[in-house]
């Protein structure tokens, strides 16, 4: 290791640890109705990325597989994305924590069927299909609490995303990496760490933010 790279991880460490303070206290700021209208707008936004907005193959054809998660507190709701991708015919997966904070994976068949888990979160009840099931999905759709202009990814820091990240890398997989957010968490720059990766693009209420292309697709 270089002279002072040590102390340079350190300091975005702690960067990140404070950005990440300062916008978890926005969201918890935000009454439950603007949560609630963002999913709406969210999940239209959405709905438009190139890789959802064809048709579902019918026949022999695969339905496109999408991995996404139950928004909890002032997270951009997702319930109402979760309902409409699964009435468009994708295979919707949702995660499922395991107690080494790695994430299995099972398919969402509707909202009565999500139960309670531990810290708050819901999951579904279904048959658990493994942390590789991930790699077969065409969408990834990612929390977070940030993305900055190069496609840089904050997360909160519990690092089962950074587990399914590499899981992703290590399978050579082509999913396109999309992280939902509100309007005013895409960020000029966020602290970056070694461990730290790329998304294609981020979704907010307003836009489609696109960075990279997965799998060295040339973006339109």
């Amino acid at each position: 290791m270089r002279a002072g790279a040590g102390r340079t991880v350190s300091t975005d460490h702690g960067r990140k640890r404070r950005l990440r303070r300062d916008l978890l206290e926005m969201r918890r700021a935000l009454p439950a109705g603007v949560v609630a209208a963002t999913g709406e707008a969210l999940a239209r936004r959405t709905l438009e990325l190139d890789e959802l907005a064809g048709p579902v193959p019918t026949g022999a054809g695969a339905p496109p597989t999408v991995a996404a998660y139950v928004s909890i507190g002032g997270e951009p709701s997702t319930r109402a994305l979760l309902d409409r991708l699964r009435a468009a015919g994708v295979r919707v997966l949702l995660p499922v924590l395991l107690a080494d904070n790695d994430l299995d994976w099972a398919r969402y068949e509707g909202a009565e069927r999500l139960v309670r888990a531990g810290r708050g979160l819901l999951e579904p009840d279904g048959p658990r299909l493994g942390p590789q099931a991930v790699t077969e999905a065409d969408v990834v759709l990612l929390p977070g609490l940030a993305v900055d202009r190069g496609g840089l990814r904050l997360g909160r820091g519990g690092g089962s995303y950074d587990r399914v990240l590499a899981r992703l890398e290590r399978a050579g997989a082509r999913a396109s990496l999309v992280v939902l957010l509100y309007d005013d968490e895409v960020l000029a720059e966020v602290p970056a760490e070694p461990h730290d990766r790329r998304v294609h693009a981020a979704v907010t209420p307003s836009a489609v933010h696109r960075f990279t292309a997965p799998g060295g697709r040339t973006e339109r």
